[in-house]
């Protein structure tokens, strides 16, 4: 067993709590993203908005995937390799 094996066999039951919690507490991530979003946009007044609002939606779809990595309560599995 290498390294990288004994570290990933180490932090699984890490990554199943966070997937646990980003699926338990998706509804209240995804408005504190909006709320600093907004919060930054405004401070910056508005020269920074279309990163602030790209980087808010890559957020927001890496906490879809860690949420609904398995499956959740969407019924949304790992997506499918494309059909050849």
């Amino acid at each position: 067993m290498g390294l990288l094996d004994s570290l990933k066999a180490k932090l699984a039951p890490a990554k199943d709590k966070v997937s646990g919690l980003a699926q338990q507490h998706e509804e209240k991530i995804d408005h504190g993203l909006d709320k600093a979003a907004k919060l930054v946009d405004e401070k910056t007044k508005g020269k920074y908005s279309a990163k602030i609002e790209s980087g808010t939606g890559k957020a927001k779809h890496a906490l879809d995937r860690i949420a609904h990595k398995d499956g959740g309560p969407k019924g949304e599995g790992p997506t499918p390799p494309p059909a050849a």
